[in-house]
């Protein structure tokens, strides 16, 4: 199984790649973003570290249990080769109503297939208030006319 784009990346391609990261990530659809990880991707999240679709299937299920209405903005801030490394902010509440903005960066790394055979993400979150909330849109895909992280400075 192949996923296009494929490395090695450009910057068109890399922004592409991180894209079809954040549209799956905001569908909150463990099955379809495990798709995009070889069969024995490795991912260290948090304090977390998982190996293979099933554990990241549970993972994101465990996630998104408890992050609610979650929003998603990822931009690219390198890339070289196979690797892309990612900045991204997240919205999400918790089942009391409380809201939280999460802050963090990712690295990547593919396979010739254009699986990501590994990712490091690095998170730190912050509670905040529902009007400082800065990712409003419908859940589902950010639109295109939705300002990326640098347009909103984030």
């Amino acid at each position: 199984m192949t996923r296009p784009p494929l490395p090695p990346f450009t910057a068109e391609t890399a922004a592409q790649k991180a894209r079809m990261a954040e549209d799956a990530w905001n569908s909150r659809d463990p099955a379809r973003v495990s798709l995009a990880y070889t069969a024995h991707s490795q991912w260290r999240n948090r304090s977390e570290f998982v190996e293979g679709r099933d554990e990241i299937v549970a993972l994101l299920g465990r996630k998104w249990a408890r992050e609610l209405d979650y929003r998603l903005v990822k931009e690219v801030w390198a890339f070289t080769g196979n690797r892309i490394a990612v900045r991204f902010a997240y919205e999400y509440h918790d089942d009391s109503g409380n809201w939280f903005r999460a802050y963090g960066n990712e690295n990547w790394q593919f396979d010739a297939e254009g699986l990501m055979e590994r990712r490091i993400a690095s998170i730190n979150e912050h509670p905040i208030s529902e009007v400082e909330r800065k990712l409003r849109w419908p859940l589902g895909r950010r639109p295109d006319d939705h300002p990326g992280l640098s347009n909103m400075g984030l």
